[in-house]
């Protein structure tokens, strides 16, 4: 595949300087790039490493371009162009568009067209599929589960009953979509399961990462809005609502009937417990556990950087010595308090 350097800036709309028929085969990292390449840079202490690079374009922005000669494409946000161009060169295998003869699909399942079936894939009674949607290998779509057109899920993804996918989704491998959320009540010690009886309700551009869990809701649903993004090992608990373009990043934990916001970053392994609301716009960084609702939009982080064994170790003799140490601190505060009141009383 090859694209000259005009049609790239129109596709990522970009302005070209250098050679418009300039033949471009690959995007490639700045050091690794060789001559037919594009790369990127996006800051400027990146500047040095231009010189020994073989690329033959360069995606910029203006205030790099102004030091660069040579085919630049200059716009306001190059890693947004890098992505935009890595789309055009992306070279991830599509399954040829076939029903396998080992997959097993009901009577009153119902599929659109140019739909992909993949081997020993099940759809089961009342199913939808829309038009070009792609079912992976070893998939399981259950009862009157609705899945919108040009949605690709990859192998071994299994979709339980009810659940409606929006259009232009990915699923990819092993993630769990509407299995039951965790309810339970209590009698005398021991747990009686409460059916979960809502469903799990995703939007169109919705991309799901391997090995993800998305509970169905208790009574309502769990919902996922638009243009989400989850990555990889993430659990959404049941009757959560995640709003329109958040994304999400591996190993977080997501307790049930939280609601968070639109445009929302959650980077990994956070931890939020339920029954509480991110608002709009909140950024919270790695390894942060959130126990109170969050109504104003910021960054927020409670995860604390590494250390060497021997610094934590005294750290974390410190902590358990800080109940001890503000006791005595109220104490000195009160004495001093005290003296300061005796010497003013003799002064008088």
């Amino acid at each position: 595949m090859q694209k000259t350097l005009q049609e790239i800036a129109e596709h990522i709309g970009a302005e070209l300087k250098g050679e418009p028929q300039l033949a471009i085969t690959a995007v490639s990292p700045l050091n690794k790039a060789q001559k037919g390449e594009l790369s990127f840079i996006s800051d400027k202490k990146y500047l040095s490493h231009v010189e020994s690079s073989n690329a033959s374009a360069l995606i910029v922005n203006s205030a790099i371009a102004e030091q660069l000669s040579g085919n630049l494409l200059v716009m306001q946000d190059p890693y947004l162009g890098y992505a935009k161009v890595a789309q055009l060169f992306d070279t991830t295998p599509r399954p040829k568009q076939c029903i396998s003869s080992s997959a097993i699909i009901a009577e009153s399942a119902q599929l659109g067209v140019n739909v992909t079936v993949d081997a020993n894939a099940v759809i089961k009674e009342g199913a939808e599929i829309g038009d070009n949607a792609v079912v992976g290998a070893g998939v399981v779509i259950g009862e009157n589960v609705k899945i919108g057109s040009n949605t690709l899920i990859y192998p071994n993804a299994v979709i339980y009953h009810a659940v409606e996918i929006g259009k232009d989704c990915i699923i990819h491998a092993n993630a769990v979509i509407g299995s039951d959320g965790f309810g339970y009540a209590n009698d005398k010690g021991e747990w009686v399961k409460i059916p979960q009886v809502g469903s799990v309700i995703i939007g169109d551009s919705v991309e799901i990462g391997a090995h993800t869990a998305i509970d169905r809701g208790a009574l309502e649903n769990t919902i996922i809005g638009t243009g989400v993004k989850l990555d990889n090992h993430i659990h959404i608990a049941h009757n959560v609502v995640i709003g329109d373009y958040t994304a999400i990043a591996g190993c977080t934990a997501i307790a049930g009937s939280t609601t968070i916001g639109k445009h929302c970053t959650i980077a990994g392994r956070v931890s939020i417990i339920g029954h509480l609301e991110v608002c709009d716009k909140a950024h919270i960084t790695a390894t942060t556990f959130v126990n109170k609702s969050i109504t104003e939009p910021g960054a927020y982080s409670s995860g604390t950087t590494f250390q060497s064994n021997k610094e934590w170790h005294k750290s974390a003799v410190r902590f358990r010595q800080l109940d001890e140490m503000w006791r005595k601190l109220k104490q000195l505060e009160k004495e001093l308090g005290q003296l300061k009141d005796s010497r003013e009383d003799k002064d008088e």
